[in-house]
């Protein structure tokens, strides 16, 4: 911590002869100075210089010293700075106001040297704790961040490793979990959502087939239609990738299984697996839905060819049978058709090989 002998102390006082008593004084005492003549120099002086003390005189014309030392307090800058203020008035009400304004001690003329220096020491420890408080807390502070950053990058590794494993069950998907990613966040920012929604939905939208882990491969990996069995099985997706995920704490576990258990669901009931409708579907699945069936409509499966983007924009503006547009939040697909180029761009850097 700081030798209390190097503090710097700011004097205020408009009558000359004060100031250069109260200078040799502290001098003797080791301490060095500055000095203003009166409030609105004072002010200046104290924000550039930044003393460790001011001691400042009540009755100066102009901005007298309740004024002054309300205007430090006020300054985030000089705010930390203890101030005592001198006065010759003896008077209970005039010091009650002077502590009332923000000086943290008074003293009265004609000033007492033994008194001043007990008076100027107890304040410079208790500055000297308080920027060291202050210096500990902004040490915490950054650690605090440096750690949150640790931890963001460790979720983002376990989802990594998460969409890793399931691309290896099914390679089809792996670059439709990359796609995915870019449309729900384009998604989530046009329609003004918040910024930490955007961050969250990139990182957890991937994880939301996380479940097809849990397929067995003679359905997953069927290269034509499944039958009622087959699709009731495939239909378990849902659930298995919610309970992968139940377990995560992480802001972007949370949502990914938010996302795998509600992402088959549809604005008019009629999706799976629980034939939620309306907003009763997390905002996350309703983002996440219609991005989901703009990929899988552009993209190449066993038993479909990939479709251009027109095609597949007039499929979910007008319907063609198994995708219609009362299966999407409205607001959701009006703002989705307004961005639909950012769409198709994302499809077009991130297309399959």
């Amino acid at each position: 911590m700081k030798d209390q002998k190097s503090a710097r102390i700011l004097l205020v006082d408009d009558e000359a002869r004060n100031i250069r008593l109260l200078e040799v004084l502290l001098r003797a005492e080791g301490y060095s100075t500055l000095s203003a003549g009166n409030g609105a120099d004072a002010l200046k002086i104290a924000a550039f210089s930044q003393p460790d003390l001011i001691l400042l005189d009540i009755m100066m014309p102009g901005m007298d010293g309740y004024a002054t030392v309300a205007e430090l307090k006020a300054n985030p800058l000089t705010q930390p700075v203890p101030v005592i203020m001198l006065t010759a008035l003896d008077d209970r009400a005039s010091k009650l106001r002077a502590l009332q304004a923000g000086a943290e001690e008074f003293l009265t003329k004609p000033i007492d040297s033994a008194d001043l220096s007990v008076r100027v020491r107890n304040l410079l420890r208790l500055k000297e704790y308080g920027d060291f408080l202050n210096d500990h807390n902004r040490i915490l502070e950054s650690q605090v961040v440096q750690r949150t950053a640790q931890l963001e990058d460790a979720y983002r590794d376990t989802v990594f490793t998460l969409v890793r494993a399931a691309e290896h069950k099914d390679e089809e998907t792996g670059h439709h979990v990359r796609r995915i990613s870019y449309y729900c966040r384009a998604l989530s920012e046009a329609m003004d959502l918040p910024g930490e929604f955007h961050d969250a939905i990139f990182q957890a939208s991937p994880m939301h087939d996380i479940g097809k882990i849990g397929i067995p491969d003679h359905v997953l990996l069927k290269p034509g239609s499944f039958n009622h069995d087959e699709w009731n099985i495939m239909r378990t997706h849902c659930a298995l990738g919610a309970s992968i995920l139940s377990s995560g704490t992480s802001p972007y576990t949370e949502m990914g299984a938010e996302i795998a258990l509600n992402h088959h669901e549809r604005w008019d009931g009629s999706g799976y697996p629980n034939g939620l409708k309306g907003e009763a579907i997390p905002i996350a699945a309703r983002v996440m839905q219609i991005c989901d069936v703009y990929d899988a409509l552009r993209s190449r499966r066993p038993y479909k060819p990939a479709l251009d983007h027109e095609h597949t924009m007039n499929i979910i503006i007008k319907g063609d049978g198994r995708t219609e547009p009362e299966h999407f939040d409205p607001a959701v697909l009006s703002c989705f058709v307004a961005e639909a180029h950012r769409f198709a761009a994302i499809y077009e850097l991130h297309a399959d090989a």
